[in-house]
């Protein structure tokens, strides 16, 4: 007697799909954690050596090598307090915005507050600034009393 060939089967049955997605995962896994991997890398920032620091160093003027000094100790104050987590005050953020704006590496030189955080706190100054500069000088009106009135006497208002 012959034996006749297998039936295909379809490639999705009802109770495959499951069986599929962990074998995708599997196969497309290492590739994310690949691209993670290099992406971290990519966004790390550059360190190097003490000897290649001070030569880039001696290209920067003397007031911004002051500046990121003062950035530096401000960090240190605000470590040394005292505390079990040290908060940064309304003084230490404005101080820490005003000299990180002084340095043009002053991503390299944050140590006890991530970039993004400092970037808040700027934006938090920017807001207060410009609600101080906005604010009206007096509570008069600057048109008229007259302009005003002449519509609500029109009937028109």
């Amino acid at each position: 007697m012959l034996a006749l060939p297998p039936e295909p089967q379809p490639i999705f049955l009802k109770e495959q799909p499951m069986v599929i997605l962990p074998r995708l995962k599997r196969l497309v896994g290492p590739l994310v954690t690949g691209l993670r991997a290099g992406f971290l890398q990519w966004t790390r920032p550059l360190t190097s050596s003490l000897p290649l620091q001070t030569l880039a160093d001696l290209g920067r003027s003397k007031s911004e090598l002051v500046a990121e000094n003062a950035l530096l100790r401000q960090q240190l104050i605000i470590l040394r307090r005292q505390v079990k987590r040290p908060a940064c005050t309304k003084t230490d953020r404005v101080l820490l915005v005003l000299l990180a704006r002084m340095v043009r590496t002053w991503k390299q030189t944050l140590f006890i507050v991530q970039p993004e955080t400092l970037l808040g706190f700027h934006r938090e100054l920017f807001r207060l600034v410009w609600k101080h500069k906005s604010k009206a000088s007096s509570h008069q009106p600057k048109v008229a009393a007259q302009t005003i009135a002449l519509p609500q006497a029109n009937g028109e208002g």
